[in-house]
Order: C-alpha cells, then sequence, then structure tokens
C-alpha cells in the first residue's frame, strides 16, 4: 500500500517513506492510499487476542514492507515488558449498563500518547533501515503537555535520533513540565516557547518548510521528522485501542456481535478521534462520534456548522492538552470527506492560512453531520464533573477525562440517544493535581511533587509509579525561546 498527501493525490510514497518523512513536502500529510476493511469475522477473532496481538494484525494491513514477525516483535517492545501498569495495556471500566471509560493512560508517562509514541520510535527506525538512511534523523515536536514527555521517554537513547520538544510556556500542568525539564537521554532536548501551543505548532511547521535550514541539517547529517500526528506513525496505533475496546466489549458480553456504539473523545489536535473515525470506516460499529471540547470549542463550532473560524479568544484552561485552535488532523478528515479531493483540501488550508477560516462544501456539511456530534465545556462543569464523578462512581478522573463526561451527559439529554458509549480518557488525574484537587473541595495544595501524595492520601488511589518517581528528579532543562528563534534552538540541540 502507498501513502499520498493530502494536497496531492501524485505525490506518493512507501510506507516506511512516509512515517520517516512525517510531513509531506507540500505540506500535506500522508495518508494510506486505501483504508483497509476488517474481515469478516475480525472482531470475533481478536476479542480473544491480546492487546499486542490486535496491534499486529491492525497495523499488518497498513504497513506493506513490515513483516508479521518484525511487528510482532515491536509490540511486544512497546507494550509488554511491563512498560504498562495494566496487563490489558488500555482496560475498558464499566461504569454503568451504558457507559464505559477506555484507559489510556497506563504507560510509561500516564498519558494516551503512550499508545502510539511506545510504537512509532520502532516504527520510524525500521522504516530508516528499509529506506537505506545514512543521515540522523532529528525529530521536532510542539506539544500541549503530553506528547512531549511520551516522544522523548519513546526516543530517549534510540540510535540515529536526535529528539527536540517544545512547549508553551506556562501552557502546561506543573506536573506535565516537571516530566519534561527532567527527562533522562542524551539525545533529547526540551525548551519552552513565548506563546500558547497554536505558536508552538505553527513553529514547528515552519521549520519543515525552511528549505535553508533543511541544507544546513544535511551538511550535518541530519533530516527533519516528526513525532507529533501529523506523521501517520502516530496515528495508526491509535486505531488500535478503538478496534481492542470493541473487542473487549464483546469478549466480557457488554455487547451483541454487531452491535453498535458510540465514542466520546477529548481532543483538541484531532488525532484522537480520527483515529476512531478510521476504525469506524474500516468496520468497527461506530455509530456516533462525539467530540468534545473545552472553551477552545472551535471544534464544535466547525462540526455543527462547517466553518472552521480560529479568530477567536484563545483560552488557557483546567485542560491544556486541548488547549488549540489550530487541529491539523482535520485535514485527513476532510480529504476522506472530501471525496479525496486535493484541491479542495489544498484551498480550505490556504484560507486557513490567509484568513484564519473557511467553510466546507455542503456534501461535507452532511456527512459531518452524519457521523460526529459535538459539543463543549468550560471549566466550572469540568471541575464539577470531576467532584460528581468521585462522589457518585467513586472514579477519579483528570480534566480532559471530565470534559469528555459531561460532553457526553450533554449529548444523551439533547439526543435521548442512550447507546453504550465508550468515553475515551486520556491522562491520568495525577498529571493535574492541582485541577482535581480544587473539584474535590481542597484549596491549599502541597509544594512540588508532595501534591501526589495529597491526592492519593485525600482519595486512597495510588500514585502511578511513572509520577511517583519524579520525587528526586532535577530539571535538565530551562531554555526559554520565542516563537521566531526556534530555528536557533534547533541548530544548538544538534551542535
Amino acid at each position: 500500500m502507498n501513502y499520498l498527501s493530502t494536497r496531492n493525490n501524485n505525490l506518493r510514497m512507501t510506507a516506511a517513506q512516509a512515517i520517516a518523512k512525517g510531513l509531506a513536502p507540500d505540506g500535506g500529510l500522508m495518508t494510506p492510499q486505501v483504508l483497509p476493511r476488517l474481515a469478516g469475522n475480525a472482531l470475533e477473532s481478536l476479542k480473544d487476542m491480546s492487546y499486542q496481538q490486535r496491534a499486529v494484525y491492525v497495523l499488518n494491513g497498513f504497513l506493506e514492507g513490515f513483516s508479521s514477525s518484525e511487528l510482532t516483535g515491536y509490540a511486544r517492545a512497546a507494550y509488554g515488558g511491563g512498560k504498562f501498569s495494566d496487563p490489558e495495556v488500555a482496560p475498558v471500566r464499566r461504569l454503568d449498563d451504558n457507559t464505559y471509560c477506555l484507559e489510556l493512560w497506563h504507560g510509561p508517562t500516564c498519558a494516551f500518547k503512550d499508545m502510539a509514541l511506545q510504537m512509532l520510535p520502532h516504527l520510524l527506525s525500521a522504516s530508516l533501515r528499509k529506506n537505506d538512511e545514512k543521515k540522523t534523523v532529528c525529530i521536532l515536536v510542539a506539544t500541549s503537555g503530553d506528547t512531549g514527555k511520551a516522544a522523548l521517554e519513546g526516543f530517549k537513547d534510540v540510535s540515529k535520533t536526535q529528539i527536540l520538544v517544545f512547549y508553551p510556556k506556562d501552557g502546561v500542568s506543573d506536573i506535565q513540565q516537571l516530566q519534561m525539564v527532567t527527562q533522562e537521554g542524551g539525545n533529547v532536548g526540551v525548551c519552552a516557547v513565548v506563546g500558547n501551543f497554536d505558536d508552538a505548532q505553527t513553529g514547528v511547521k515552519k521549520l519543515f518548510a525552511d528549505e535553508e535550514l533543511a541544507q544546513q541539517l544535511a551538511e550535518r547529517g541530519y533530516f527533519l521528522s516528526s513525532a507529533n500526528s501529523i506523521n501517520w506513525g502516530r496515528v495508526l496505533p491509535q486505531i488500535v485501542y478503538y478496534i481492542s475496546a470493541y473487542s473487549d466489549l464483546r469478549r466480557e458480553g457488554a455487547i451483541e456481535k454487531g452491535q453498535e456504539i458510540n465514542v466520546c473523545v477529548p481532543t483538541g489536535n484531532f488525532g484522537n478521534i480520527l483515529a476512531a473515525y478510521y476504525a469506524k470506516m474500516m468496520g468497527v460499529p461506530i455509530k456516533t462520534l462525539i467530540c468534545a471540547s473545552n472553551e477552545n470549542n472551535v471544534l464544535t463550532d466547525f462540526l455543527r456548522t462547517g466553518v472552521y473560524d480560529r479568530n477567536r479568544p484563545f483560552h488557557n484552561t483546567l485542560s491544556p492538552s486541548m488547549d488549540i485552535l489550530i487541529s491539523s488532523n482535520l485535514e485527513r478528515l476532510l480529504f476522506e470527506l472530501s471525496g479525496r479531493d486535493d484541491k479542495q483540501v489544498t484551498e480550505y488550508m490556504e484560507q486557513l492560512a490567509e484568513k484564519g477560516s473557511y467553510e466546507v462544501s455542503v456534501p461535507i456539511k452532511t456527512k459531518l453531520h452524519q457521523t460526529f456530534a459535538a459539543g463543549y465545556c468550560d471549566d466550572a462543569q469540568t471541575k464539577e464533573t470531576i467532584r460528581r464523578m468521585w462522589e457518585e462512581q467513586h472514579y477519579l478522573i483528570d480534566p480532559h477525562t471530565a470534559v469528555a463526561f459531561d460532553v457526553l451527559e450533554q449529548y444523551r439529554k439533547e439526543s435521548g440517544d442512550e447507546t453504550p458509549t465508550v468515553v475515551v480518557s486520556t491522562a491520568s488525574p495525577f498529571k493535574f493535581c492541582s485541577s482535581v484537587l480544587d473539584a474535590l473541595g481542597v484549596q491549599e495544595h502541597a509544594a512540588g511533587t508532595e501534591i501526589l501524595d495529597q491526592l492519593s492520601q485525600l482519595t486512597g488511589v495510588e500514585v502511578p509509579q511513572p509520577l511517583a518517581r519524579l520525587k528526586n528528579k532535577q530539571p535538565r532543562f530551562d531554555t526559554v525561546a520565542e516563537k521566531e528563534h526556534m530555528v536557533d534552538q534547533v541548530l544548538e540541540h544538534l551542535r
């Protein structure tokens, strides 16, 4: 199977080339030529498999040139060996007869980004070998909080790689920042950017388009790639956990064979819910994809009206990983819904760059309304949901997961749709101790990492080991840069 650019149907790459490049030369996103359909009885067969086996099954359909034995080794390395605190890797928790929670935060950085970023380094290293690449790859990452640490952890000391992470200064939680600035590894770098996540993300995209930088790096023996979800190697492993969740519901007898479910996803950059869309297109019986936003509700408005408009105030919220106004992966959805019309997608992206907005065609709007629902909630609702879930269900959740639960409740009241729903839980509550303690009525917070023990003592929930180990770590990185000087940080990192 080849991969093509969302902005040029004639630009083709192999799977290995697409993963190694990360971003298409024309600025588009590499997308599979076709979406493989699940075989007739696949979901019944998958229900009796381990998560690692399910991953191999799914990836095999997309990665021509990668053998099953290779993928089996990568899945074992990514999801085995005690890296995940739960043997099921991505367990589904039942909350009531028609509400389930897919917990994606049992990995080494306690966030859902581990699901892809434990696999991507293996896929990328193999891709470099298959491409006979002699240069060292420099991974550039823009993060709104979780991607950065997960990428750093996944790529630390991986041969023939360097990684540099940019995060918005004052735009991540204290624990998220501490996770990044204390990162170990000889090939890692971390830099705060003055501004918000969109500034960091736009800055990274400009670096990829900087021909002078590319030439300078080539002379030094480097080339750029990405670990953000603009890289297909990031999105692909995320499809696995939606297929796995459905398989688990079948295994436990929670749903009948072929029964539809809904999925509610807290999302900012659209990659997480896009993976659910791909799973649906592959044959998983997903009825409605419910997109949950915080006050930065550009996606809610788009899915309801067909107008994408980032010309609005930016809010720093309790759910910082969703504080995004430019959702890069939406481009891949537009590509599919437009019938893979690369010219139409290019026009929308040009309008977004020039005016900050665009409006999709009537046929695309119709398809959006057939597949997606959307809602948002503010910080007050987020806190209330955390409190209510703890008091009523004795279930501790982080602010992003709370956004999803609140939006699901709104959706059910408005639609009357009681289809069994999987809510995607994207991070451990201990990554956002201050917000969770506030929601539980605790106003005075312990200093530094002692706040982890404070939340644990209050709730009786154990601190995840990867976060508990932060207590004795000293920061290694303290660089702060203006977005105009991100290029200087890349050159300094690769000196």
